[in-house]
């Protein structure tokens, strides 16, 4: 067997865990097609992204050392620290007098407290903060990051957890506070980097750094980078900005998103490396509203910028944080929420410790080993924890082609002169992607983010179940022009993003009976109808049948060459969620009971050149999903276009 197929041995990842898991429900469909994998001959090797490194780790606290509730920010503090007035950017409203009482200050001056894990050692090293989100304000979140903090300063990177519980609890539109905060704090680093009596003084490396966040800090994160970029306040330009600093990744873990909206729009982010994550089993920010962040997130011309999302199944919102845990819901939340099949919680760390070292070692310290893990999940599955994942990644050289967005017209495609066609299609439409809910009144149930709906079924109505069409097909053509002005050769790859749906259309029309609706593009009026209803290839007892299909591509020759999709990546439906005990609960609260989360693909034309080596790849006419390898289905694709990695993020072997 010729081409990449040919070097893949698959090896299961979920193991007898989700098999009980999957028993003891009877909710979970998994096939074949479904378990995430390892690419056996692919397979990163040595120590994982989570084990401890070489440094011993230092540990301190910095504050107003005056905390009247925290004794780690009073008499435990290594130095004291200035406070900040943050009057523009927080309202306390109604509870002002009683909060204030209880902490011992005011908006006016609020302290930059936080803890910080350090490398031994003389360093510069690079430097990362991280904040919680919204939480009990007297149950005190900035502790429970200290599974990262020992990690990262193992491994080099400085970690600050940065204490804001003081803006926890009830108030609202406190977001752009807490980003303008990260950055008062990265104001302070840089004092303590160049105050000679300072313990950090010539430790840190302010060349190289990140902000992390959690929940409402995962949405403030986005924010700092933002006025990172920016002279004054967007709600009041009467406060100036003077940070400029050198932010290269930005960690989002289960974030809000549009809780703060300057000028009623949400916050863009550029030009930095970009990380986010989100567990299906989230019973706070119910939906994963990063992925419209995700969406947001732009880079420059050239460079090796890239940005990724990782969906974890049965991963709660609580748990990456250790104090926190499965209390999603508050204090009653076993009693509200069906906590029994969650993952683990050491082992729902476990996947953050990889993924954020892995992406900070990348980003802050130019590591090249870790980048396969983000194009293709599965090259580290011998260290993830026993569950389904459904990852997304997209690099600075991206160039788009179809992204669905720019019009009305299904046959256009992103570029001037690129033209999308269908062949014997049972449904075909352009659609703005849900989430599964808003989580807030004011935001909606929406990804903002539109794909295309492409339905098939290759067989032909009738009483012979085996009479089969022509496979479907959907091309995306490309102007001769676009791929020489791209410069598109071998070292390039295709990528898009893409899941099934549980939807199966019906037959396709008898030919022979001299129907009209043969050879129509994508309006079959019968496909659709039976697909969405149930019919005679609709599902069965087990579900509906495994999907998968082919990419092909085309020179301007008519030379064509196919791999199959699932070398590339799992193809599985969304996953089923269930979140409240009660399903009448469930049913209130979601419009699903799953998300649509697509899955990304990369391809390289490297591999299309096996299977033809004529093929000429800087002549290329088209590019195809050829819907040969399953007779009926459907799927949802978003961002089909070229890019130019890199030697980098194909390498997953350890030299």
């Amino acid at each position: 067997m010729k081409g990449r197929a040919g070097r893949i041995a698959r090896v299961g990842v979920l193991g007898a865990a989700l098999t009980s898991f999957a028993c003891a429900t009877g909710s979970l469909d998994v096939t074949p097609s479904d378990h995430a994998t390892v690419l056996a001959d692919q397979a990163i090797e040595g120590d994982s992204p989570a084990t401890p490194g070489p440094y011993s780790v230092g540990y301190l606290t910095y504050g107003s050392g005056t905390d009247e509730n925290r004794a780690a920010y009073r008499d435990s503090v290594a130095f004291r620290t200035d406070s900040v007035d943050a009057s523009k950017l927080v309202d306390l409203g109604e509870s002002a007098e009683e909060r204030n009482g209880y902490w011992g200050f005011t908006p006016e001056g609020f302290p930059l407290n936080a803890r910080v894990w350090y490398p031994e050692g003389e360093g510069p090293f690079p430097l990362a903060l991280v904040v919680h989100g919204n939480h009990n304000p007297q149950d005190f979140s900035d502790p429970g990051y200290d599974y990262l903090g020992e990690l990262l300063a193992s491994r080099g990177i400085i970690l600050a957890s940065i204490d804001m519980n003081f803006i926890n609890g009830g108030i609202r539109q406190e977001n752009d506070g807490r980003g303008w905060l990260l950055l008062k704090h990265l104001q302070a680093w840089r004092g303590f980097n160049e105050d000679a009596d300072n313990p950090f003084f010539g430790m840190v490396d302010m060349s190289n750094l990140a902000v992390m966040g959690h929940s409402r800090g995962g949405e403030a994160v986005g924010h700092a980078a933002a006025f990172n970029r920016l002279d004054r306040y967007p709600d009041d330009a009467s406060l100036e900005f003077d940070f400029g600093f050198d932010i290269r990744a930005v960690v989002a873990i289960a974030p809000v998103d549009g809780q703060y909206l300057p000028k009623g729009r949400k916050v863009p982010v550029e030009d930095v490396d970009y990380l986010v994550f989100h567990g299906s089993h989230d019973g706070d920010v119910t939906s994963f509203h990063g992925l419209r962040q995700y969406d947001r997130v732009t880079f420059p011309e050239g460079g090796d910028r890239f940005k990724a999302s990782v969906y974890m199944y049965r991963a709660n919102h609580g748990q990456w944080n250790s104090v926190w845990n499965s209390y999603d819901n508050g204090p009653r939340s076993p009693r509200i929420l069906d906590l029994r099949y969650l993952v683990p919680p050491e082992d729902q760390r476990r996947m953050a410790e990889i993924y954020i070292t892995a992406f900070l070692e990348t980003s802050l310290k130019g590591e090249e080993r870790w980048k396969p893990l983000f194009r293709d999940h599965r090259v580290a599955g011998q260290w993830l924890p026993e569950t389904m994942y459904v990852t997304r990644m997209q690099h600075a050289s991206f160039k788009r082609v179809a992204g669905f967005e720019e019009d009305i017209d299904v046959t256009s495609g992103s570029e001037e002169g690129v033209t999308l066609r269908g062949d014997s299609l049972a449904h075909w439409s352009e659609e703005t992607l849900a989430l599964r809910s808003r989580n807030r009144a004011n935001t909606s149930a929406s990804q903002e983010n539109q794909a295309v709906r492409l339905g098939w079924n290759n067989r032909i109505e009738g009483s012979d179940t085996t009479r089969m069409g022509p496979p479907a097909r959907f091309r995306v053509e490309l102007p001769a022009r676009l791929v020489s002005a791209w410069g598109v050769g071998t070292g390039h790859s295709i990528g898009f993003g893409l899941t099934a749906t549980p939807n199966v259309p019906g037959p396709r029309d008898d030919p022979d009976a001299g129907s009209e609706e043969e050879g129509r593009e994508g309006d079959s009026d019968q496909g659709d109808e039976v697909g969405r209803s149930g019919g005679a290839d609709s599902e069965s007892d087990d579900g509906p049948p495994p999907i998968d299909l082919s990419v092909e591509i085309e020179d301007a020759s008519g030379r064509r060459a196919r791999v199959t999709l699932s070398d590339y990546g799992p193809i599985r439906r969304p996953l089923d969620i269930t979140i409240w005990r009660r399903g009448d609960q469930e049913d209130d609260a979601f419009a699903d009971r799953s998300e649509v989360v697509l899955q990304g693909y990369e391809i390289p034309i490297a591999d299309f050149l096996e299977e033809e080596p004529a093929l000429d790849p800087t002549r290329r006419r088209a590019i195809s999903l050829v819907f040969d390898q399953a007779p009926a289905g459907e799927v949802l694709v978003d961002d089909i276009g070229l890019s130019n990695l890199g030697d980098g993020w194909w390498e997953s072997r350890l030299r």
